[in-house]
């Protein structure tokens, strides 16, 4: 199994930056992509970023220029850093794994979400 755990949310002002960091462990053979997704209120779970291990990203449209994913492998830890928030990025936002484990299983894994509220 494959834990990831996020942290980084919080409450911040239009204009403003937060990094989110998600940090995966368990019996983790390797990890090929990470990345965030993000869910809304009265919307569905959507990409925000990926980075592949070999450092190719891809962005949705609504954040290119502002948001930037980046990894450390030797950690299994994936990082967001978003700047120039705008309200309409609130959102729950979702860590992912693409992870193969030592036994030869591979699966994508979910973390539980960390809340970004972007208000005056």
């Amino acid at each position: 199994q494959v834990q990831l755990v996020e942290s980084g949310g919080g409450l911040v002002q239009p204009g403003g930056s937060l990094r989110l960091s998600c940090a995966a462990s368990g019996s983790i053979f390797s990890i090929n992509a990470m990345g965030w997704y993000r869910q809304a209120p009265g919307k569905e779970r959507g990409l925000v970023a990926t980075i592949t291990s070999g450092g190719s990203t891809n962005y949705a449209d609504s954040v290119k220029g502002r948001f930037t994913v980046s990894r450390d492998n030797t950690k299994n830890t994936v990082y967001l850093q978003m700047n120039s928030l705008k309200p309409e990025d609130t959102a729950v936002y979702y860590c992912y794994a693409d992870s193969q484990l030592y036994s030869g299983v591979q699966a994508e894994y979910w973390g539980q979400g960390t809340l970004v509220t972007v208000s005056e």
